[in-house]
C-alpha cells in the first residue's frame, strides 16, 4: 500500500507554511521587520498607532500560526502513531494491546504506565547485580494483555495451528 499525497489545499498549505515558517531566511525576515519596527519608533515618536502596528501584526500572525501548527502537529503525531503501531505489530514478542494505547483513558495510561515503571526499576536493579537488562520480560502475569489493561477486559483463548491444521486451544 503506498500512501497518495495530500488533495486537501489546508493540508498542503499548512505543510509549505510549517516548512516555511521554521527556516532560518524566515526568523531573519521577521527579526528584520521587528528591527524596521523598532529603528522608526523615532521616527513616529514611539506613538501608540506606532505600538498597535506590531501588536496588531504579531498577534495575528500567531494568532494564523496556531492553527497551521496544530494541524501539521495533529498529522505528523498521527502519522508518528501508524509507524509505532506497525513496529508493534511486527515485532515478536511485543504486546499488541499497546497498539491503540492513544485512544486509552488516562486512569488505564496510568496502570500500564504504573508496570512498565516497575519494570524499569527491576530492570535497573538488575543491572546493578550484574545481570542483563535486554529481552521480554514477564509483566508476572500469565495473561499479560491482562495484566496490562488491569481487568479491564475478558481474557481471549490463545489457539495455535496443530501440524493438522486445525486450531487448538492452548489456555
Amino acid at each position: 500500500m503506498r500512501p497518495s499525497k495530500s488533495t486537501s489545499w489546508f493540508t498542503r498549505f499548512a505543510k509549505w507554511t510549517a516548512r516555511a515558517s521554521g527556516r532560518p531566511l524566515t526568523f531573519a525576515l521577521a527579526a528584520g521587520i521587528v528591527a524596521v519596527w523598532g529603528l522608526t519608533g523615532p521616527l513616529f515618536g514611539f506613538s501608540n498607532t506606532w505600538q498597535l502596528v506590531i501588536n496588531t501584526g504579531t498577534t495575528i500572525v500567531t494568532f494564523l500560526m496556531v492553527f497551521l501548527i496544530q494541524n501539521t502537529q495533529n498529522r505528523d503525531t498521527e502519522a508518528l502513531q501508524v509507524k509505532l503501531d506497525e513496529l508493534i505489530r511486527v515485532t515478536e514478542g511485543a504486546h499488541t494491546v499497546l497498539l491503540d494505547l492513544e485512544e486509552l483513558d488516562e486512569t488505564q495510561l496510568d496502570r500500564i504506565r504504573a508496570n512498565y515503571e516497575n519494570l524499569a526499576k527491576s530492570a535497573r536493579e538488575d543491572l546493578k547485580l550484574g545481570k542483563d537488562d535486554t529481552g521480554v520480560p514477564d509483566l508476572g502475569d500469565p495473561d499479560e494483555d491482562e495484566a496490562l489493561l488491569g481487568g479491564t477486559r475478558p481474557k481471549a483463548k490463545a489457539k495455535r495451528q496443530t501440524s493438522k491444521g486445525k486450531n487448538e486451544d492452548i489456555r
